[in-house]
């Protein structure tokens, strides 16, 4: 770097912050013992290129574009998404799901979950099972929550007190805010709320909300979708009257349109007109049993009516595509199936903007051609930096080198629980600038481009897609009720 300023540790330490500080260099550290000119160990290694692109990355605003959170009142007052609420719950959502798969029963999970067990007592649980789960990107944002949040460095029988203790001194009104903002820079997160098609959050304009479209078409779910509107259905047209219902009421205040239905069926969604599903749909209203064959037909027919009412709306419509979470009931031949599927759906409808979630891992090579490809394609790297972080790495790295950059969505903590969302971002900081360095240190792009792409692929991409200053703007004045 001949001819040009040397960028300092302080200098790089204080552009990523305390929060990336800890995170990136505190995972490096060994014995901590200092060299000559006070150099740390944990300073071999790190280049001026990765010190330099991490100082902007850790520096930089996100827009987080996948979450699942209650609202913060929902989780204070004991939401049934609630379960114990002590420390074991920062430990559930995904992280439960490893616990399980690294051979822990069923019945220590529900115990472990339980808000009957004494907190204190729960590490006995868990500790057969930690060293094996501890270092996937589930148990690494927990990691990093705990020790950002509790200043626990390390979980074990002699910090379990202590991390209950400063579980209940964070878990008070405003913590939402200072996890999300003061701590992870989070500008704004998009909310697909599980209990009901679209949530009157609190606090619209941090938690913008989804309008979910999923129990709209599968099912469909009566109960749920078809209460609210309080339109009697008596046959095809009159739901189509429901959904309606809900674009009316919500299009102008929703980020985006989601689905999650490919946990049960294939996304090969087939554009079926109404005559041929009126006697179906009518059949579903009598309870009466309905054929696979017949259950596709009208789901499809019902999802595209949905879809073009998105369109209609200018709301992009998010599907989930790649890995199931949970346990022992995936089927990767549809996983598989999912991004021949996607380039179908971008034919069908040229005009829609569909967003593709989760990277389709772990195929996300094929995804990466379906957004070169279509014009209306766009990759969601939500939930996909907790799955697999290298694997989120290095398809980061691919993607900006083979489609366009303003098609990218880079973050999405996807969490019910709003504490491991902090321990997501900073690894998906790292994992985004450790691919900037990476490309910037293989030749495959200059220093200058690198730094350019930051603010677009952490926030600026999400602001124009899902159109985020509008949204803001109409939310304000939001009155709900």
């Amino acid at each position: 770097m001949k001819g040009k300023k040397q960028i300092s540790r302080r200098t790089t330490l204080k552009g990523i912050g305390a929060l990336g500080a800890a995170a990136f260099l505190g995972g490096q550290r060994t014995a901590g013992k200092e060299g000559a000119g006070g150099a740390r160990d944990s300073d071999v290694g790190l280049s001026d290129v990765r010190k330099k692109v991490l100082a902007k990355v850790f520096a930089t605003a996100l827009v987080d574009t996948h979450e699942h959170l209650i609202d913060e009142e929902e989780r204070l007052g004991k939401h049934p998404f609630v379960k114990s609420d002590d420390w074991s719950e920062v430990f559930s959502n995904y992280l439960a799901a490893d616990m399980l798969a690294g051979g822990m029963p069923e019945e220590v999970k529900e115990e472990f979950l339980s808000p009957k067990v004494d907190p204190l007592k729960k590490w006995a649980l868990l500790s057969p099972y930690w060293p094996a789960i501890k270092n996937t990107g589930y148990g690494q944002a927990v990691c990093i929550a705990v020790k950002e949040l509790y200043g626990i460095d390390e979980i074990s029988a002699g910090t379990i007190k202590k991390l209950q203790s400063e579980y209940e001194k964070v878990r008070r009104p405003g913590f939402y805010k200072h996890i999300l903002c003061d701590l992870g820079k989070i500008e704004s997160c998009q909310v697909n709320y599980i209990d009901n098609p679209f949530k009157e959050s609190s606090t619209p304009e941090l938690l913008m909300q989804d309008l979910c479209i999923w129990k709209m078409f599968e099912g469909p779910d009566f109960e749920q979708c078809g209460k609210r509107p309080g339109i009697k259905v008596s046959c095809l047209s009159d739901w189509h009257r429901v959904i309606d219902w809900w674009f009316n009421k919500y299009g102008r205040y929703a980020v985006a349109v989601k689905s999650l239905n490919a946990y049960a069926r294939k996304m090969d969604y087939e554009k079926v007109p109404a005559e041929k599903v009126e006697a179906i749909f009518k059949k579903k209203l009598d309870e009466q049993e309905l054929t696979a064959t017949e259950k596709k037909a009208l789901e499809d027919h019902l999802f595209w009516y949905a879809v073009e009412k998105a369109t209609e709306s200018n709301l992009p419509v998010k599907l989930h595509t790649g890995y199931h979470a949970g346990n022992s009931y995936m089927v990767l031949g549809w996983v598989q199936d999912n991004p021949g599927s996607a380039t179908d759906l971008c034919r069908m409808s040229p005009e829609t903007r569909f967003v593709f979630m989760h990277i389709c891992y772990p195929y996300y090579e094929e995804m990466i051609s379906v957004a070169k490809h279509y014009p209306n394609a766009y990759i969601d790297m939500c939930w996909a930096w907790l799955i697999n972080p290298v694997g989120a790495k290095d398809f980061l790295k691919k993607y900006l080198v083979t489609a366009p950059a303003n098609k990218i969505l880079t973050f999405g903590g996807d969490y019910v629980i709003v504490e491991p969302v902090l321990g997501h971002a900073t690894i998906a900081r790292r994992g985004i600038g450790l691919a900037l360095s990476e490309l910037v240190e293989e030749g495959w792009l200059s220093m200058e481009n690198a730094l350019e792409l930051v603010d677009a692929i952490m926030h600026g991409n999400a602001r124009r897609i899902f159109n985020l200053n509008q949204k803001t703007h109409v939310l304000k004045k939001a009155k709900w009720g």
